[in-house]
């Protein structure tokens, strides 16, 4: 794996009023790795995705990204990183309104210039990646969950992002549609190196698409845990950990 850091995380707090969701996490994204952010329910997993894409600031902390502090950048800045990563959040997100190819052709338009029809030829491109191709007139209420998830992917391949930050891509789906979308993720990411920081606490996914992983205790906020599931699963010290990766009451 290329040990170049992507993303650096320094003592993040993560607090809303007079709650902490989060404090000291420290952590390093590594260029072309899949990194996995795992812990039950309620641990903020999501809420620390949304701050490494700067939709919410930290309340003290820093997060860098290629040597930037994010919070730091200016609105020109922010929309340049904006164009190198990709997001896809849990539901999808896909506007009912318009067509899979709509869908993907919409950031294409936003942030590069092209002309629609440049932005629907790559926009067809990146469905036939995640096998959606002769879906692309097809409306989100018209494919199937497993579709839904593929074709968020491929909105979030749109501007070819250097980072793909993606919120439980195979959660609510059926083990097989799971597999299918794990052997995309493990796919892109070899095909090409794009560097993917996943959400999930799907255990199955994790053991066959992580090397690496955190691991977020909402108990004491912060993260506990970090390695290759597969070591962790039984060789971690802390039993909450080992509880979790071999689905065992707390």
């Amino acid at each position: 794996m290329n040990k170049d850091i992507i993303i650096e995380v320094q003592e993040l707090m993560v607090k809303f009023d007079d709650n902490i969701i989060l404090q000291n996490i420290n952590f390093q994204v590594f260029k072309g790795e899949i990194l996995v952010i795992l812990g039950g329910s309620g641990c903020g997993k999501t809420v620390l995705l949304k701050h490494l894409i700067g939709l919410l600031r930290p309340y003290s902390g820093t997060i860098m990204l290629g040597g930037t502090t994010l919070s730091d950048m200016q609105e020109n800045l922010y929309r340049k990183f904006l164009s190198k990563i990709g997001v896809t959040f849990q539901g999808g997100a896909l506007l009912g309104s318009m067509t899979l190819e709509e869908n993907v052709s919409l950031p294409i338009i936003e942030y590069s210039g092209l002309p629609d029809i440049s932005a629907r030829i790559i926009a067809r491109s990146k469905l036939h990646m995640v096998n959606l191709e002769g879906y692309e007139n097809y409306y989100p209420s018209e494919v199937s969950g497993g579709m839904k998830k593929r074709a968020s992917i491929a909105r979030a391949l749109a501007l070819n992002p250097d980072i793909l930050f993606l919120d439980e891509p195979s959660a609510g789906l059926d083990p097989v549609t799971s597999a299918e979308i794990d052997k995309l993720i493990l796919n892109l990411n070899k095909s090409l190196g794009t560097t993917i920081v996943i959400v999930s606490h799907e255990l199955a996914s994790i053991f066959d698409i992580a090397k690496r992983v955190i691991f977020l205790d909402k108990h004491s906020k912060t993260i506990t845990a970090e390695g290759d599931p597969h070591y962790l699963k039984d060789n971690c010290e802390d039993f909450r950990v080992r509880n979790f990766l071999n689905r065992k009451i707390i």
